[in-house]
Order: C-alpha cells, then sequence, then structure tokens
C-alpha cells in the first residue's frame, strides 16, 4: 500500500491547529491583561470576537495560501509570512467591528497587544513544529526503503536529484543498473545491489517499499512494473525531469492516455470559482458606480466632443481569443487616425502607444483617465466573463499582431482590469518588456492572497490618480 502524498488543506492541518491555538492563547492572554481575571468566554462580545478569529484565520490561510513552501522557509521568511498573516486577521477583527457596529465596545489596548502577541507566539509555534516535521522526515524509520532501476549513464545524476531533495518520504538503499553488470559498484554512496537478470531475486530477500524506474524502454518499464506489482512493491515511473518542465504540473487522463500536464500556473477549481465570484460581486458593485459616472460625465462627454458616450475596441483575451472591451469615450472620434501621424512620438518601447499630452484626448476625458473613471464600462466585460477583476491587460488586435513567441504568454491568463504592471508604475513603465516581464511574473505566482493585495494596491493609486495619462 503507497500513502499519497497530501495535496488539499489537510497537507497543513497540523500549522492550521497550532496557529488557531496561538491566536487563541493570544487573545485571552491580551484580555487578562487588559481586563482583568474575568474569564474572556463569559463575556458575550469577546466570546463572538473569539469566534470570529478562527473563521477569519481559516479564511486568511485559505486567501494567501499561507502555508505554501512553508518547509522551505527560512528565519526571515517566516517571521515575515506570519507578521502578514496575524496582521491581516487583525485588520479582518477591525472590520467585522466596524461592519457589526461593535468597534465602541472592545478594548483598542487589548487589541493590539493581542496582534504583538500572535505575531510572537505563532512565530516561535511555526519554527518549533517545523523543526519536528523536519526531523520526522529525516528519521529512517520513518521513511519508506526505494529502490532506484535507471541506465549507466543516467544512474549519478539520478541519484544526486534525490539527494537534493531535503524532506522526502523515503531513502535510497540501492541502485539496479540495467544495461550493464556493475553489481558490487558504489555510486554516490549508494550501492549497486542488483543488475537486470537477478534483480527480481534482490527483491524477493531484502526489504523494499518503492522502485523508481528510469531509463529503461516503455515495453520493458510495463513488463516489469507488472511483476513488481505481483510482489506487493509500489511503483514509481519517471515521465520527464521537472526542471524540463514548467513548475506547475499535475498527473492527469487525456483521452485514453495518462499524460503529464504542465503551466504556467495550475489553479484548482475551488481558487477559480472563488475568484470568479470575486469578479460578479466586484462587477455588480462596478457596475453602479458606472451607472453614477454616466449621469456625470456623459453630458460633458457629448458636449467636449459630439458623438457617442460609450466606445468599444475588440481586444484579444485569453490566449488570442478576441472579444469586445467597452469604455467611456476619452478621446475625440479620430483618434485612431491620428494615432498613424503620432506614432513618431510613441513614448512606449515596444507594441504599446503612450504619450504625455495626446492632443487625441479632450479636456473632461484626461480627468477620467487620471482616475480612471473610462475604465468602469469594463465591469460589462467582467461580469460577461470576457475579463476578470485583476489579470493582464488585453491589447489591441494591431498590438497583438505584431507580438513575437514569448510576448503570447501574458495571454495565459484572463485580461483584467486591472494587474501587476499597473500598480507596480502604470504608465511610468515605459519598456514592453517590463510589462511581459509583470504579467508573467503574476500569471506564474498567482493566488487569490495575490489578486486582493494588487486590488488594494490598485484603489490607491487610482484614488491618487498616480502614473496615469
Amino acid at each position: 500500500m503507497y500513502k499519497r502524498e497530501k495535496r488539499s488543506w489537510m497537507k497543513h492541518l497540523d500549522f492550521t491547529i497550532v496557529d488557531i491555538i496561538c491566536l487563541q492563547l493570544s487573545f485571552i492572554i491580551s484580555y487578562f491583561i487588559r481586563l482583568g481575571p474575568e474569564w474572556v468566554f463569559t463575556n458575550d462580545p469577546y466570546e463572538r470576537l473569539a469566534v470570529v478569529l478562527v473563521m477569519l484565520d481559516i479564511c486568511v490561510v485559505f486567501f494567501l495560501e499561507s502555508y505554501k513552501g512553508i518547509l522551505r522557509r527560512d528565519h526571515i521568511q517566516e517571521l515575515k509570512s506570519v507578521i502578514i498573516n496575524c496582521t491581516m486577521v487583525f485588520f479582518g477583527m477591525l472590520l467585522y467591528m466596524y461592519a457589526t457596529k461593535q468597534s465602541e465596545i472592545f478594548s483598542r489596548q487589548m487589541l493590539f497587544v493581542y496582534w504583538g502577541l500572535s505575531v510572537v507566539l505563532e512565530y516561535v509555534a511555526h519554527c518549533t513544529l517545523k523543526r519536528w516535521v523536519r526531523k520526522r522526515l529525516r528519521n529512517v524509520k520513518n521513511q519508506a526503503v526505494m529502490i532506484v532501476v535507471t541506465t549507466n549513464d543516467m544512474a549519478e545524476q539520478c541519484i544526486r536529484d534525490f539527494e537534493n531533495n531535503r524532506y522526502r518520504e523515503f531513502i535510497v538503499r540501492g541502485i539496479v543498473i540495467v544495461d550493464q553488470d556493475r553489481e558490487g559498484d558504489v555510486i554516490r554512496e549508494i550501492p549497486v545491489v542488483a543488475n537486470k537478470d537477478n534483480f527480481f531475486d534482490y527483491i524477493k530477500a531484502n526489504v523494499v517499499d518503492e522502485i523508481f524506474i528510469d531509463g529503461n524502454s516503455i515495453s520493458e518499464n510495463e513488463r516489469m512494473a507488472g511483476e513488481l506489482l505481483e510482489m506487493g512493491v509500489t511503483v514509481h515511473f519517471k515521465l520527464v525531469h521537472k526542471f524540463r518542465m514548467m513548475p506547475n504540473r499535475v498527473i492527469e487522463e487525456c483521452g485514453k492516455y495518462l499524460v503529464m500536464t504542465s503551466s504556467m500556473r495550475i489553479a484548482t477549481p475551488r481558487q477559480l470559482f472563488v475568484k470568479r465570484c470575486m469578479d460578479i460581486l466586484g462587477s455588480l458593485v462596478g457596475l453602479l458606480m458606472m451607472g453614477i459616472a454616466f449621469l456625470i460625465f456623459a453630458p460633458i462627454i457629448k458636449h467636449q466632443s459630439p458623438g457617442p458616450v460609450f466606445f468599444s475596441q475588440v481586444r484579444v483575451g485569453k490566449n488570442g481569443r478576441p472579444f469586445k472591451l467597452y469604455k467611456f469615450r476619452s478621446m475625440y472620434r479620430d483618434a485612431e487616425e491620428k494615432k498613424k501621424e503620432l506614432m513618431a512620438q510613441n513614448e512606449m518601447e515596444g507594441f504599446m502607444f503612450k504619450m504625455e499630452d495626446d492632443p487625441r484626448i479632450f479636456p473632461i476625458g484626461k480627468l477620467m483617465r487620471k482616475y480612471s473613471i473610462d475604465e468602469l464600462p469594463q465591469f460589462w466585460n467582467i461580469l460577461k466573463g470576457d475579463m476578470s477583476l485583476v489579470g493582464t491587460r488585453p491589447p489591441t488586435m494591431d498590438e497583438f499582431h505584431q507580438y513575437e513567441t514569448h510576448h503570447k504568454a501574458r495571454l495565459g491568463f484572463k485580461p483584467g482590469l486591472t494587474g501587476l504592471w499597473q500598480v507596480s508604475g502604470r504608465s511610468d513603465i515605459r519598456d514592453f518588456e517590463e510589462v511581459v516581464k509583470l504579467d508573467t511574473q503574476y500569471i506564474s505566482n498567482w493566488n487569490l492572497g495575490l489578486d486582493v493585495k494588487i486590488l488594494v494596491k490598485t484603489i490607491q493609486v487610482v484614488v491618487l490618480g498616480r502614473g496615469a495619462e
């Protein structure tokens, strides 16, 4: 029997439980320090807040993926992660108190003491638990015995790759070379225990939990695996070296074939469902704002530049899909014709057009662009599903047709109203390659927490009107 690696939230259930305990302890201790020895759970408002605290922590962990790569973090990285996690929970508590109009009931001093204690206790708990988990993973008694079956030219590289996996749940006890007789040799301190002819005799006579098969022909792999499975041994097939593919991959069925699927970022159905819910809720709020903006700006647009209030343009969406994008019109009606005359003054290096004091923009259009009011109709695109709140900005058809191969990577995600490059400088970024770099960085590192961070930064950037043209 083989214990499959945990991939769900259960994988870090131990850290989740420890964090909840630490947060509750911090809450109780801070309550005692500020309000005395009265038991916290006999005070109704504080009792409710303690329960909300648990739900907030679970939500923060869910959105920020706080435990991703936790065993590989050093002390500084762990402290930074703990501070972010505890701070988000703290702000969640403040938001709860404001929304329920209970902010006057709770002691501010107690809440700030709680925040400081939660950081200290959670950080100490994480470091202690990680030390125990790492020690357990390195304990030989807890590790399965593995034999590596490979070819002579791949043996050393294969063992070296296993050595670099610090927190594996197996220990390599022997090597089987199938194309040469090297029995008795030692490769990187691992003995060659058998060859192709006496391999099964070795399995019968020794403790072997798992077999890793690398470097043999497909037909022989299948025959060998069949016999090994009959012996009750777990078999691992090498499909491809992980560094030859993108870091995100999953094994799945494609028709009648078992395949390894790789992409810049693999999202779970749960993550995509939550992202779509955020898009729908955000678009409904945004359309309400658009309605208000229409009443204010539509008459001014009509006065300064007779013509339609809205502007539509075919843009390129996910993986090259065209769609019609909507904006409030901020330019004169002959803007596209004038663009050709102004191309010599383009301040962007690459396939996007940006220009300071663009003469095609009428007066109120400059104000609308500064505060991104012209973008509000795109909430309709978001509600339809053409776009998302956060993503990569969709190029025009002309820009797309000039793309080089690596530029299309930025289209690997649904386009967004805002994105990483907008909050990293917006129009201050003049190099299109920098835009591509930021967009691909966003796609590769995407998670729900990153979307929330970008949305918060977007609000700051838009309110201050920084970097817009």
